[in-house]
């Protein structure tokens, strides 16, 4: 199984892991499901799970970026969902946790391919998520115009139709306190729902 850039994952709401950013060739994951066997292993399964609900995280496949710049599969789950870890090189808490159809929807926007509309994909970033522009899906950093945003704990539906985005606000500086569209009028608009 490979998932091209999938610390890039992480941080498409955070949209602050630059050095992630910068590399654009696939990420491969190790054979074989690992079992994590370090501290730092464990408590990377624990950021991953609080992503999303207990349930979920519980039968989550959990992956992280090793220090190689690998991804690695710290525990196989079952239930069709990955979570991976805060990423430390952002300011905030952004662990996520996606379905299948997100993790392809992720992997397109990472490829600067369109993704598949209307398979729908859902993710969890339960624990909130980093500044990110609203406007722009590949700003690094916040510039005048890009108008960047805080998220709280929040979910996202990602590759509906246009349609189903029109009926949410679609400013470009939002009220993050209710659902919005993020990333509007692109390829990779999706709607951002917050929980608390």
């Amino acid at each position: 199984m490979n998932f091209p850039q999938v610390l890039l994952i992480a941080g498409w709401v955070a949209l602050s892991a630059s050095a992630a950013l910068a590399a654009d060739q696939p990420i491969a994951v190790k054979a074989g499901s690992e079992q994590a066997s370090s501290t730092a292993d464990k408590n990377a399964i624990a950021s991953a799970m609080s992503a999303a609900p207990k349930k979920v995280a519980a039968a989550a496949t959990i992956v992280a970026i090793g220090a190689n710049g690998k991804m690695r599969i710290l525990r196989k789950g079952n239930n069709g969902f990955t979570c991976m870890p805060d990423n430390p090189t952002t300011p905030g808490p952004d662990p996520i946790c996606m379905d299948k159809a997100a993790l392809e929807w992720a992997e397109a926007w990472m490829s600067h391919k369109p993704p598949t509309v209307g398979k729908i994909g859902f993710m969890y970033m339960l624990a909130g998520g980093t500044d990110a522009s609203n406007v722009d899906p590949y700003a690094k950093k916040p510039t005048a115009g890009n108008h960047w945003v805080k998220t709280g704990p929040h979910v996202m539906i990602v590759g509906a139709g246009s349609r189903f985005y029109e009926m949410y606000p679609n400013h470009a500086q939002p009220d993050t306190a209710v659902p919005y569209v993020m990333w509007h009028g692109t390829p990779y608009q999706h709607l951002m729902i917050p929980v608390k």
